[in-house]
């Protein structure tokens, strides 16, 4: 299952059922489980580990150094989960600092030239389409959808079911279930993709009583977040409750709402204590 001109050393462990195409080159610290499909010319490099059941695509480079100037060489590590489809050309470089590590969980699929940096976690069944750059340390929650072309700072965290419109530029976090526009900015919920993934009309209808509290009621981040968990019926939601989470968590701050990006209000921005 390996093909005569694929490069594998002989202390790489590789699953059974797995098929190796032609130059791939596949290193000695590298674990590989059963039945993926490494295609032609991909690398997998330094301390990676790889579950079942995924497929690398031509030309990937998987485990790669770093790009951060504050390298030195440390060990580091990639950890990929089962059944993923890595397509043409992506990339994942391994972590920065010592015994720090790049993981992609379950279930997702990268499609072409897309990046994921140094120390960025990215969860199950999430969508990078085309060229989407994540630089370090972002973080991409379960089901989030990054359309073509958008940039991610680093440090950046992309709620659960969030949808980010393609080119779009993101240095600050998107909440859980919005929909992602423009340079830091949200137009709304993602209300396609939460119908698609199975949320009824009352768990919808919920989330987007919280986020009129969140964006429209002109309460800071704070004084939103207080009253949505103090009131009886959106403090019990599973899904509110991650909402507000997510959000207590923020250190780059929230995305503004599209229709306030002219103001130079501060109405979403933390209190300055």
């Amino acid at each position: 299952m390996i093909h005569p001109r694929a490069i594998v050393h002989p202390n790489a462990k590789i699953g059974e059922g797995t098929t190796v195409g032609a130059d791939a080159i596949i290193d000695e610290h590298v674990e590989i489980g059963a039945d993926c499909e490494i295609r032609a010319r991909a690398i997998i490099t330094g301390h990676t580990k790889i579950g079942d059941r995924n497929q690398i695509g031509y030309g990937a480079i998987i485990g790669s150094e770093p790009q951060d100037t504050s390298y030195k060489g440390a060990i580091s590590f990639v950890t990929i989960g089962d059944r993923n489809t890595i397509r043409e050309y992506v990339t994942i470089n391994r972590g920065t600092k010592e015994n720090s590590a790049t993981t992609v969980g379950n279930d997702n699929l990268l499609f072409t030239g897309a990046h994921i940096a140094h120390n960025c976690t990215v969860g199950n069944h999430v969508v990078l389409v085309n060229n989407v750059l994540l630089a370090g340390y972002v973080e991409v929650n379960d089901r989030a959808f990054m359309g073509g072309d958008t940039v991610i700072h680093q440090f950046t965290r992309i709620g659960s079911y969030a949808m980010i419109r393609g080119q779009t530029r993101l240095g600050m976090d998107v909440p859980p279930y919005c929909m992602a526009v423009d340079t830091n900015l949200v137009s709304g919920l993602n209300k396609v993709g939460l119908r698609r993934s199975g949320f009824d009309h009352t768990r919808r209808r919920l989330i987007q009583q919280a986020f009129d509290i969140f964006y429209r009621s002109n309460r800071n981040r704070t004084q939103a977040l207080e009253y949505i968990e103090n009131d009886p019926i959106l403090s019990q939601s599973p899904d509110i409750q991650m909402f507000c989470e997510f959000l207590k968590l923020t250190k780059r701050g929230v995305c503004r709402l599209y229709s306030q990006r002219a103001k130079s209000a501060t109405t979403l921005e933390e209190d300055s204590e």
